[in-house]
């Protein structure tokens, strides 16, 4: 039997990578999305491989339509992905105020622009095999706000939308959506950040790991969440609640 398929976007470090590494670890072979870093996706591609399962690098932009239809439409003539994980996504932080033009757009781009290119290319399958997962992931931001994140939450709480309004449309066709909420993370994208100062607004006082997300995400793709759609699962240390 031909193992299941998991496409996760942004899945070459950070997050991304623990997801995937976590999904090959329960049997997924990988399809692996990433936009410009070779050198972290080929290790992500080894150390999947290492655990015995199959890995694709597909380079793209999922903000790109033309390039999201050329990665995929190939692929998908292929085979079906049981999972879809959103993840790709990126911070321009700035005061609201003085933000510009393309910290706007560009974050809102490649959070609801990429949703939207690959769920839209993937959900018509997984609908025809009546079965499948997707899971966006979100963040507190998106829950709570966060000065000097506006764009960042904007796009963030709009994924929850989305998720809660496709997980209506396609539960009929056993295919469930739900999205995961990290709160602070330790990723290259907070390693800028002061670990101590956000640590004691943080219940857990710590901040939690990629693979802690991560083991969200697999409860999602399992077996055991076959009841569970339209739910967003926060990953926060007690953050917010």
């Amino acid at each position: 039997m031909s193992a299941k398929v998991a496409l996760v976007t942004g899945g070459g470090k950070g997050i991304g990578k623990a997801v995937a590494l976590g999904l090959a670890e329960d049997g997924f072979d990988i399809w692996l999305n990433y936009r410009s870093d070779h050198e972290a996706a080929r290790a992500t591609e080894c150390a999947v491989k290492a655990l015995g399962r199959r890995c694709i690098l597909l380079p793209f932009d999922v903000g790109n339509k033309d390039a999201v239809d050329a990665a995929l439409d190939p692929l998908l003539d292929k085979a079906v992905p049981f999972a879809l994980i959103n993840n790709a996504g990126f911070a321009a932080d700035g005061i609201f105020g003085l933000m510009s033009d393309a910290q706007w757009r560009d974050v809102l781009h490649v959070h609801l622009d990429g949703f939207f290119y690959v769920t839209r290319k993937v959900v018509p399958h997984m609908q025809r095999a009546r079965s499948g997962r997707i899971v966006n992931i979100s963040s507190t931001s998106g829950q709570t706000g966060v000065p000097g994140q506006v764009n960042y939450a904007t796009a963030k709480a709009g994924l929850l939308g989305a998720t809660m309004s496709l997980a209506r449309e396609l539960a009929r066709r056993n295919v469930l959506v739900n999205a995961v909420a990290p709160g602070f993370i330790e990723t290259a994208m907070t390693a800028s950040l002061s670990l101590s100062e956000y640590a004691n607004s943080i219940p857990q006082g710590r901040p939690g790991t990629p693979e802690e997300v991560a083991g969200c995400v697999r409860f999602l793709c399992s077996n055991l969440a076959s009841y569970v759609t339209g739910q967003v699962l926060g990953v926060n240390g007690g953050l917010y609640m």
